[in-house]
């Protein structure tokens, strides 16, 4: 089985020490074979604050795959927003911004969908969606297909529509079309999964909440998931090689009360092969 720990939003800058030495603890406990930060790592994309994120990645024992966030493009200096966007990023987590992660059960494809000339909204174009596609058409069977966003590529609130990812309907319709079984993301600090239906096969998008940052939403504490994949299962519960596999999205929340994160939810999905 492969472990694959999902952390977005942790807005360092705006952190809460004892929920980041939580996490770390969670990530100790769980041994992650990937760790993925869909984005908004830091608050104002200040140097301090990326130095800080990439000491709390370092801890977590796991090669991380990291996308930027619209947080971390310079705000205020304007200068450095449109002639180096990217340049604070690239020092603490490298300057391919759109990272693969391939192994034996894992393919996990990096899409960088900010833009230095909008502050908040992302979008995918046409050459990244066929990119990503390219990608998921060599995967093999054996593998998890994830696709790793920053804004949302679907969302289950109206009022969060304004934030999701512009070219989100191309790019779910080409990548369920080419073998994408989930679409991970965060941006609005809202932890859930959701099967897309209506396409040539079908996938899920996953959001996580926000990880460790003090900007949670009342009604979602911070919040990360773990997906486990490996797990097979025939009809009727029947396990055996030529089984299809079970992948487990679970939600972790952040319970005060016990100072750790706490299993909150579990969603069971089979991916459709063949």
């Amino acid at each position: 089985m492969s472990v694959l720990l999902h952390i977005s939003d942790t807005h360092f800058g705006t952190e809460e020490p004892r929920v980041v030495e939580a996490l770390v603890t969670l990530a100790a406990q769980q041994r992650p074979d990937v760790v993925v930060l869909s984005g908004d790592i830091t608050q104002r994309a200040r140097p301090v604050q990326f130095r800080a994120a990439k000491a709390f990645a370092d801890r977590l024992g796991a090669r991380v795959l990291a996308v930027p966030g619209n947080h971390d493009i310079a705000l205020f200096d304007l200068w450095a927003r449109f002639t180096r966007p990217y340049a604070r990023y690239a020092k603490a987590f490298g300057s391919d911004l759109e990272p693969v992660h391939a192994s034996q059960d894992l393919l996990v494809i990096g899409v960088n969908t900010t833009r230095p000339w909008r502050f908040k909204n992302g979008e995918v174009s046409a050459a990244q969606i066929d990119r990503v596609a390219t990608w998921l058409a060599g995967a093999s069977a054996q593998q998890l297909r994830v696709v790793v966003v920053h804004q949302p590529a679907a969302v289950i609130r109206a009022e969060d529509r304004a934030d999701q990812l512009r070219g989100h309907h191309a790019a779910l319709r080409a990548w369920a079309a080419a073998g994408a079984d989930l679409v991970l993301g965060g941006h609005i600090h809202l932890p859930y999964t959701l099967a897309q239906h209506g396409l040539a096969r079908r996938l899920w998008v996953v959001q996580a909440g926000t990880a460790v940052s003090s900007r949670i939403r009342l009604e979602a504490p911070h919040s990360i998931n773990i997906l486990r994949w490996g797990e097979s299962r025939g009809e009727q519960g029947r396990r055996g090689a030529d089984a299809g596999k079970d992948c487990l999205i679970e939600q972790w929340d952040y319970a005060r009360h016990e100072d750790a994160f706490v299993r909150k939810a579990v969603t069971s999905v089979e991916p459709e092969r063949g």
